[in-house]
């Protein structure tokens, strides 16, 4: 029953009580009953709108999937490439699933000091901050200092004999986890590579 129509039914029963002192306590509880509903109605969107938030994450971030985070370079000569939502979506499942074991959240678990965070992907040689040459590396990766293959320690498509769950990722999704690993660090800002603090 709500509280508007609760409050009716007690006034219509005050209306019809001859006895002062009854009048007096029904008003006393149905004016105490409406301040109740409103400050609970009031302490339960305080509290569940945060609840609400960290049930479903996607709720969180929805303002942040717009033509600035989606956009993305292409190459490393400055073009640049707009993602749709689904896109960075299905790269983000391809990612946990092929890649998520050693770089969740952007970390990467085997060496501490190289995770997915722009300013490393862009200081890298060449640079891995452009779908293209994030695509080139996961065909055939290369040390930080671009010196010498690491195919046969990173999963990548030339080294797909000992990394099974690279022998089924096509060229388009190789593209579609290059665009989330771009865009992962503009909607989870920090926390995207950010090691132990974040993990």
């Amino acid at each position: 029953m709500g509280t508007r129509r609760l409050n009716c039914v007690i006034q219509g029963i005050v209306a019809h009580q001859h006895h002062p002192p009854m009048n007096s306590f029904l008003h006393r509880l149905t004016t105490g009953l409406g301040s109740m509903a409103r400050r609970c109605g009031a302490l339960l969107a305080v509290f569940l709108l945060p609840l609400a938030m960290l049930g479903n994450p996607a709720a969180a971030h929805a303002a942040n999937w717009d033509a600035d985070t989606l956009t993305v370079l292409q190459n490393a000569q400055g073009d640049t490439t707009l993602l749709t939502e689904a896109e960075v979506k299905s790269g983000k499942a391809t990612f946990n699933q092929s890649c998520g074991s050693c770089h969740a959240s952007g970390i990467t678990k085997t060496n501490h000091n190289v995770g997915l965070d722009p300013e490393t992907l862009a200081l890298a040689t060449p640079p891995r901050n452009s779908i293209e040459s994030l695509v080139d590396y996961l065909n055939d990766p290369t040390s930080y200092d671009g010196e010498y293959s690491i195919a046969d320690l990173h999963p990548s498509l030339r080294s797909s004999d000992i990394f099974p769950k690279m022998r089924d990722l096509s060229d388009d999704d190789l593209r579609l986890i290059a665009g989330y690993i771009l865009v992962a660090p503009k909607v989870q800002g920090d926390s995207w590579g950010g090691g132990k603090i974040y993990f």
